[in-house]
């Protein structure tokens, strides 16, 4: 079987072994793969492995031999899922390797409005401690997390490995999602309270019409003043003008992103320079061992289609 990678540099920087998809056939591995040199690239395969490469219908049709994609990452908006379905093509991927990291990540950006880490460490390197009057240079406020509520728009399996880490806290779990069901330790309520009650709100819903710039004025309108958002699960999710205008303003306190609209980030976005608001450049699901166990299932994805049994399809 003739394997093209697309995207490998996105999954690995020479620190995670590709042997095991290597084992399955031909493999030609490009680093990065710009939109106009898709269809080149592709060329007869007949298995692609991709990350965030947009798979459109006109691109599909125009490779025949195709049969299969490996979707490198939970999320598959980048391929056009019904036009795979119409010409035959298999699509797989992987749902569940980033819990532990992403919710890690999102305890990264809570601890960081919470303790000030990042400021305390800018301030000693000031000379702001040396300079201090008291051995306490109780400069920037800061709190505990014992006893606030985090609100958690969905709740798969990164929300419930949120909501565990959470509890762990002491902190109180409330969630809005689609499916209500009952779970220890956790209250289930509507959008609108969840926006006013809590004071961390994290989201973990995939990218849907509906979700769509769900965090818009109107949502984050509803925000306690002293509220932190966190979003590491798709950037459209949430309305960069509005929420660049919530931050500005002290609608908000804060905003912890891991993801964007637009990625890499535009030169015009406008969190680029927003107040409080912290941002990463979508790694959240990237530690080493994360990536590890994400390219183990995708050569498993592989070989059990090879073996005509696939497994985690999505169409």
């Amino acid at each position: 079987m003739k394997i093209v990678m697309l995207e490998a540099a996105t999954v690995s920087r020479n620190d995670v072994s590709f042997d095991d998809i290597y084992a399955l056939g031909e493999v030609t591995e490009y680093p990065l793969t710009p939109t106009e040199k898709i269809v080149e690239y592709i060329g007869d395969a007949q298995a692609v492995l991709c990350n965030k490469t947009p798979l459109t219908a006109e691109v599909l049709e125009q490779c025949p031999k195709l049969e299969y994609i490996g979707e490198c990452a939970t999320g598959f908006n980048n391929i056009d899922i019904e036009a795979a379905r119409r010409l035959g093509i298999t699509v797989c991927n992987v749902p569940a390797y980033s819990d532990s990291a992403v919710a890690q990540q999102v305890f990264s950006f809570i601890l960081c409005f919470a303790s000030r880490i990042a400021d305390y460490n800018s301030f000693v390197g000031e000379r702001g401690w040396i300079n201090s009057p008291s051995f306490a240079a109780m400069e920037f406020p800061t709190a505990e997390l014992s006893g606030k509520t985090i609100g958690i728009i969905g709740f798969g399996r990164i929300g419930k490995t949120v909501a565990g880490i959470a509890a762990a806290f002491g902190m109180k779990v409330i969630v809005n999602t689609r499916t209500v069901r009952n779970e220890d330790g956790v209250e289930f309520v509507s959008f609108e309270e969840l926006m006013k009650r809590s004071d961390y709100i994290t989201l973990h819903c995939p990218l849907t019409p509906q979700t769509t710039e769900l965090i818009n004025k109107d949502a984050l309108s509803l925000f306690k003043p002293s509220a932190v958002l966190i979003n590491t699960s798709r950037g459209p999710v949430v309305n960069e003008y509005d929420l660049a205008e919530a931050l500005e303003n002290g609608i908000i306190a804060g905003a912890g992103l891991d993801v964007l609209k637009i990625e890499p980030m535009a030169e015009d976005c406008p969190l680029f320079h927003a107040r409080n608001c912290i941002i990463t450049p979508h790694v959240a699901w990237a530690p080493l061992e994360t990536r590890v166990r994400l390219m183990k299932t995708v050569a498993e994805n592989l070989a059990a289609y090879i073996n005509g049994k696939p497994i985690n399809k999505v169409n």
